[in-house]
């Protein structure tokens, strides 16, 4: 009996090391959630505990693996969070005229894949007024650029225009 007692004992012992040796916890480890209760765990002595203790808000494990992600919405760095992509940039290279009864743009697409764009261009008389306003959509490949036009559309409007001012920006169509 007293051999199956020191066993027990030794069991009880080693098993407290190894749990002591792997950082177990009884705080908040990865399964750790809002509020001032918290399930055990393991932890890791890289893990900030204080970051998961307010409401709501992003949280990083701060280690090498890809778990990260992000409960705000808006991304994150880690995992398999995708980025919605970025507007193109448009460029003025020339107003419409009588000759050319369009806006000549630069389209640049920043982003890593091929996109559609919406170009808009606003045809202003000689005051600032605005005689009219055209959208095109415009095929940019993935970070390239792209010379595109926006017709005047309407050629009784052209001798009224003396400013194209395309939006600076243009937002994907699809």
């Amino acid at each position: 009996m007293n051999s199956r007692g020191n066993t027990l004992r030794l069991t009880a012992v080693s098993a407290l090391v190894v749990l002591a040796l792997t950082g177990f916890s009884t705080g908040r480890g990865h399964g750790g959630g809002h509020g001032d209760g918290g399930g055990g765990g393991c932890s890791s002595s890289s893990q900030n505990h204080d970051s998961s203790s307010s409401g709501g808000g992003t949280h990083r494990d701060y280690d090498d693996d890809d778990d990260d992600y992000d409960t705000s919405g808006s991304g994150g760095n880690g995992g398999s969070a995708s980025m919605s992509p970025q507007d193109a940039t448009v460029e003025l290279v020339g107003c419409a005229s009588a000759k050319t009864p369009y806006a000549t743009l630069e389209v640049t697409n920043p982003n890593a894949s091929s996109g559609v764009f919406t170009v808009t261009v606003t045809f202003r008389d000689s005051t600032g007024a605005e005689v009219v306003s055209r959208s095109e959509e415009v095929d940019v490949p993935a970070n390239a650029t792209v010379t595109a036009q926006v017709d005047v559309a309407d050629s009784t409007n052209l001798p009224r225009i003396a400013d194209c001012a395309p939006d600076p920006y243009a937002p994907t169509a699809r």
